[in-house]
């Protein structure tokens, strides 16, 4: 059964709207670069760089709603900070797809859950837009905005004006996609990537690429079908993928009859396919099948002592995961996703699954870890979370924590009801190697207003050393990163 068969009703519930749904009633306005207001505390001397996150920022034009939540058009969020206090600007990225439906006002591409507008033979041959919308990557000339199904974009990394759309010096020719989790080694600067490439057989194509964006390194390695691939780790020498049993019925997304989101099939008998590839030669190693789940991120990875892969990451039983996020963008949740932290051990030349470990219970999501710990082993996962008492069904996060994935420790930071942080971010402090710092974008549904809130990642559970406020509303978003 497709994973849209069966969708709930959510306009006859009768519960009260959440407070979270009032960061997504409008589209979010820009503003310019501008200095932010100190809340509270103090922003850490040691504390110096810059803040950027990516999320969709408007969900409907012409009063017409997006399809899924991922159909959003991007929006980048910067907060520089410098010796002369914090500074913030957030802008649009200026898609091709963008200005034009900014100039109509009204819909004029499909997306991932969404076909064209208009009668079935005007919608034929119409491209899918590139929404731009998922993730960052900073270089040091410029920012790149990550998006699954095509190139990224390029923009000004200080005042995040478009550049336009980047193929990495014609390494994407043709419209590449370029996935939105990349994986910097923290010692090489090397930066690892990949990218799904539909067809009957899908094929995932792999880049190397130095610190710069320059592709080194491609290669090519056959899927079954085209299973939906968001996220992979770097573990040591290895990189390592999961390919769920989720496999994308591509005769009516070419047909415009359906879009992605609900052309996608669970079919748990096919099983999970685990994929290791040696990292300098981009060749496969070791390749096998497991049991059914399916995961958007993974936390970490690393070669233990007796040569094994351990992997972190975050699972769901199934892919009821999709619907809720479709349900995001109306504001109104019903669908219970509970996705916890797994912790895998692999044989990297056979890629067989030795063991298997539910370490948290609580439902989780979004794991980062130190930039410095990629690929090696780490004492600290930082996660979004459900508060204990939450009702999943109807909750975005309201929380971030601290987890130890050794020790299964975990420091929670409640924020408190009706207050929903964004995936929390790390950033080493410039003076004193043994501090760190956790930032995440705070939307408070009481007030109606969006901050920054630095803690002490070491003291997640104290309050913020510092929040900044920002001019306007910031929706909740997907990912980040902090860049020195």
């Amino acid at each position: 059964m497709t994973s849209t068969q069966s969708r709930p009703d959510t306009t006859t519930s009768f519960a009260p709207q959440p407070l979270w749904a009032k960061a997504i009633a409008h589209p979010a306005d820009e503003f310019p670069l501008t200095p932010l207001p100190v809340l509270s505390g103090q922003i850490p001397s040691g504390l110096r760089g810059t803040l950027y996150r990516n999320g969709p920022g408007r969900l409907e034009r012409g009063n017409q709603p997006v399809g899924h939540w991922f159909d959003g058009d991007g929006a980048i969020l910067a907060v520089h900070l410098t010796d002369g206090g914090a500074t913030g600007t957030y802008r649009y990225v200026r898609t091709a797809g963008l200005v034009a439906e900014e100039a109509m006002d009204r819909f004029l591409f499909g997306g991932y859950g969404m076909t064209p507008p208009g009668w079935l033979w005007e919608r034929w041959g119409r491209p899918v837009k590139n929404a731009a919308n998922t993730s960052v990557l900073a270089l040091p000339d410029r920012l790149l905005a990550l998006w699954e199904g095509g190139n990224p974009h390029a923009l000004d990394r200080q005042t995040l004006k478009t550049l336009g759309r980047d193929d990495l010096g014609s390494a994407l020719d043709g419209n590449l996609p370029y996935s939105a989790h990349p994986k910097v080694d923290p010692a090489t600067g090397d930066i690892f990537n990949f990218g799904v490439a539909p067809g009957l057989n899908s094929s995932l194509n792999l880049y190397r690429s130095d610190r710069t964006g320059k592709v080194l390194a491609k290669a090519q390695i056959p899927l079954q079908g085209t299973p939906l691939v968001h996220d992979c780790v770097l573990a040591g020498p290895y990189l390592v993928f999961c390919a769920p049993p989720v496999h994308i019925n591509l005769l009516p997304v070419a047909l415009c009859l359906r879009p992605f989101s609900d052309a996608m099939d669970w079919k748990p008998s096919v099983g999970t396919e685990i994929v290791v590839i040696d990292r300098e030669t981009l060749a496969v190693v070791g390749r096998s099948e497991t049991d059914p789940w399916f995961q958007w991120h993974f936390s970490n990875g690393y070669v233990d002592a007796e040569g094994a892969i351990v992997l972190d990451v975050i699972r769901y039983p199934d892919f009821q995961t999709n619907e809720f996020l479709r349900e995001v963008a109306t504001g109104r949740t019903q669908t219970l996703a509970k996705g916890t932290f797994w912790r895998l051990r692999i044989d990297p030349k056979s890629g067989r699954l030795l063991s298997q470990e539910e370490r948290l219970e609580r439902s989780c999501e979004f794991p980062v870890v130190r930039p410095q710990e990629v690929g090696q082993p780490t004492d600290a996962v930082y996660l979004s979370i459900h508060r204990p008492d939450a009702d999943l069904r109807h909750e975005i996060f309201e929380a971030i924590a601290r987890f130890n994935p050794e020790t299964n420790h975990l420091v929670m930071a409640d924020l408190g009801t009706g207050r929903y942080p964004t995936e929390p971010l790390y950033a080493a402090d410039a003076h004193d190697p043994n501090q760190g710092w956790i930032l995440t974008v705070v939307f408070d549904g009481h007030t109606e207003t969006s901050e920054v809130w630095i803690f002490d990642e070491k003291a997640l559970d104290a309050e913020p050393v510092c929040r900044l406020g920002l001019p306007s509303i910031v929706p909740p978003g997907f990912h980040g990163t902090w860049a020195g």
